[in-house]
């Protein structure tokens, strides 16, 4: 029996058709185009290939984007000021700020100065405390796609063993925090945890969050496994976290593809949460 593919393109594009009647509706009902803005501080052009996909996303559903760009010289206090505006403005009904930002700025307390209502890629620390209380908050738009993707292709994660490996503040952390709200068991690791092969070992479900090419490898993963890639690398012409083989494939019960797996997922949860901000500005959710 094959692995099942856990296609986050796929499922992103029945997302999108979702959206378009729903940001229609908001057009229809209040005169309004749901927006989100974009920041883009320096000249990384991964950075700046990710803000493109998003506007494109964006423009695919109906909705328009604000796209603020700034130079690598920016400071905190500059970079504060520009999200100050955008709170202020009531035609933006979503905030993005494109991780990572130059060194000299304090990324943490730029994040932070994103409105609660605003915040559709879930990185302010308000919004992580809420979601880990169980409380209304817009998720870490990774992990949560993570989740819609699980759920969508019916993923048991309720008593099952998840061992993430990662702990960043956009996206380990809050995947542990949304698996442990499923009532699966979670475990924390990272690249500093030793005998970690033996802990991968033991996990239903493995998330590679970590940041570092084919880090964790496809023997420590045992059979039947959910394997989650949230990472992406340009090396060998795109490669994950996890050394997903043909191997691996062949032992495992579902796997995301690297790419085509989790990355769409992130964009297509940004988009919706924006809309979900538009509806609730609007006063129709």
């Amino acid at each position: 029996m094959s692995a099942l593919v856990l296609d986050g393109k796929k499922l992103a594009t029945l997302v999108e058709a979702d959206l378009t009647a729903r940001v229609l509706t908001i057009k229809e009902k209040t005169t309004q185009t749901p927006i989100l803005a974009t920041i883009l501080v320096g000249d990384d052009a991964s950075s700046a290939t990710y803000v493109k996909m998003k506007g494109n996303a964006c423009r695919r559903v109906g909705m328009d984007s604000l796209s603020v760009t700034l130079p690598s010289h920016t400071t905190t206090q500059e970079l504060l000021a520009q999200i100050e505006q955008l709170n202020n403005n009531p035609n933006v009904h979503g905030i993005l700020l494109q991780h990572p930002v130059p060194h000299q700025i304090d990324e943490r307390a730029c994040f932070d100065a994103i409105q609660l209502n605003k915040d559709v890629d879930g990185v302010t620390c308000l919004g992580f405390g809420r979601m880990s209380m169980g409380e209304a908050a817009y998720g870490s738009a990774t992990p949560q796609g993570i989740m819609t993707l699980l759920k969508h292709h019916n993923i048991q994660l309720e008593g099952k063993h998840a061992v993430v490996v990662g702990r960043s503040a956009i996206l380990g952390k809050p995947m542990a925090m949304m698996l442990l709200a499923a009532n699966a068991t979670v475990t924390i690791c990272h690249s500093k945890t030793p005998n970690l092969a033996e802990l991968i070992k033991q996990a239903d479900i493995v998330v590679g969050a970590v940041g570092k090419p084919r880090f964790i490898k496809a023997e420590w993963i045992k059979d039947g496994a959910t394997v989650v890639d949230a990472g992406y690398h340009t090396v060998d012409g795109g490669v994950g976290d996890i050394d997903i083989s043909d191997a691996l494939k062949a032992r495992v019960s579902a796997y995301t593809p690297v790419p085509g797996g989790v990355g769409p997922m992130t964009i297509a949860t940004l988009i919706t949460q924006t809309v979900m901000a538009a509806e609730k500005a609007a006063n129709l959710s």
